[in-house]
């Protein structure tokens, strides 16, 4: 069907403001924060699970794509539209439902920005733990799509641990219900965690239940600088060792320190080539006694300097330095191709090891910073320019050689991502076979028309 025929079929059904073929609207939902681009026929603003019904129902009866789209803020070129067809976007489904701290769950729509949530339920005391680093700017449905985590899930957990229940609208338009607002439930297959990461290829989530906790009376930081990464990632595992959980562990590599002096002025970073950045968070009294414990215990293990974060304020500061890195390696003018690669906690070491040699054999920049706490070290290959074939051709091969070596070592092509296009060529060997059967399994049970976000590694 042509784009005109298309909106045509689903003006019988939506207003007319909620569909759209011009051509601004059109690329502004052709791309994500990936290089990768394709035009969809149409966009469809939803606004309530019935839109989203009736989308499915169309586009299930004449057998056209559909691909769901919400902040637009992912890595992976996840919603992509590579295949056209229907783009449905999620920001018009943008509210909160309610708040139940009696119940410790609230419940909202996809569209509602991550950061906005945390402040909402805030107010009420209570906590959302989740947050991606991009929690100002992406949104709720985006992290369902990809089980996102961020610094705190050492501690609190990924996104998948937060989902107690969902609403989602499988390919024929069905409603699929699954969990509900109950902390404990072993009724049934745990379609809520099923549905958690699918990156939209098994259906459109529209509503979704989340666990809130109580929110901690206070957290404090420490950041401290090193002489190298393998000092540093000692000291991550001696603090664990020690048998301190911190909330947040994130440990940054001397490239990227090196990328921040140009970017940030010399003057404002401590001394060493590798930093830890240490979070703690509980109660005020317990906080108090633990920092400064912690402070005396990092100086017996190499910290060449320590800044105390006792507050709220302070440990902003901190926190900005850890998203000045992201500028700072994007300051150096060269592509930043961020892998969210996983390695066992103790594989830290021998991770950045064969990122220099790698950097060495390539001659392609690499740096790695990140999650340390649980092995989630965002590994950045850093290219002039990935729209050059030549230049794309070394860098897929330097992306390839790290995925093997991680996947050889224990590890995981994807913490917090998805796979989406940028990690599609790899998705074979990171599952093997028997897992990619019943993943092609799953998909043929509840999406038989192969109409939800094709094009990407289920094909």
């Amino acid at each position: 069907m042509t784009p005109i025929e298309i909106k045509a079929a689903l003006e019988k059904s939506l207003k007319p403001d909620q569909l759209s073929t011009a051509a601004e609207i059109l690329a502004e939902h052709s791309t994500d924060k990936w290089h990768a681009s394709a035009t969809p026929d149409i966009v469809v603003f939803a606004e309530k699970t019935e839109d989203v019904v009736a989308i499915m129902q169309f586009a299930c009866s004449e057998k056209i794509p559909v691909y769901t789209r919400a902040a637009g803020t992912g890595h992976i070129g996840g919603c992509v539209p590579v295949h056209g067809g229907i783009l449905i976007s999620m920001m018009r489904m943008h509210h909160i439902l309610e708040i139940n701290p009696s119940d410790g769950v609230c419940i909202t729509q996809p569209g509602v920005i991550t950061g906005e949530l945390q402040n909402a339920v805030r107010k009420h005391g209570w906590y959302y733990p989740p947050d991606p680093a991009s929690l100002k700017e992406c949104s709720i449905g985006g992290n369902i799509a990809t089980n996102a985590g961020g610094p705190r899930c050492l501690k609190y957990g990924v996104t998948k641990q937060y989902v107690l229940g969902l609403t989602v609208v499988l390919a024929n338009g069905d409603i699929l219900k699954t969990g509900g607002r109950c902390h404990k439930n072993s009724t049934g297959f745990d379609l809520t965690s099923l549905m958690v990461g699918t990156e939209g290829m098994l259906g459109v989530v529209t509503e979704i239940t989340l666990r809130l906790i109580p929110h901690p009376q206070t957290r404090a930081m420490l950041g401290a600088s090193f002489p190298d990464f393998n000092a540093a990632a000692a000291a991550v595992q001696a603090i664990l060792d020690s048998g301190t959980l911190p909330s947040a562990l994130e440990i940054t590599d001397g490239f990227t320190m090196a990328a921040a002096r140009d970017y940030l002025g010399a003057d404002q970073l401590p001394p060493g080539d590798a930093y830890l950045m240490i979070e703690i968070d509980g109660n005020t009294e317990t906080v108090a006694r633990e920092l400064p414990a912690l402070h005396d215990f990092l100086l017996g293990h190499q910290a060449l300097r320590i800044d105390t974060a006792p507050d709220e304020a302070a440990c902003e500061r901190i926190w900005q330095l850890r998203r000045d890195f992201s500028y700072s390696l994007k300051h150096t003018g060269l592509t930043k191709l961020n892998e969210d690669i996983v390695v066992p906690r103790s594989k830290l070491v021998d991770l950045v090891n064969f990122a220099q040699e790698l950097q060495q054999k390539t001659g392609i920049p690499v740096a790695c910073f990140g999650h340390a706490g649980d092995g989630n070290i965002h590994t950045n290959i850093m290219v002039e320019n990935y729209a050059d074939p030549v230049i794309k051709k070394k860098a897929d091969d330097a992306l390839n050689q790290l995925f093997t070596w991680v996947i050889k070592n224990g590890g995981v092509i994807s913490g917090e991502h998805g796979i989406g296009l940028a990690k599609k060529p790899w998705i074979q060997q990171a599952l093997g076979t028997v897992s990619m059967d019943t993943h092609h399994a799953i998909k043929q049970a509840l999406d038989p028309n192969h109409i939800l976000n094709p094009g990407k590694f289920l094909d």
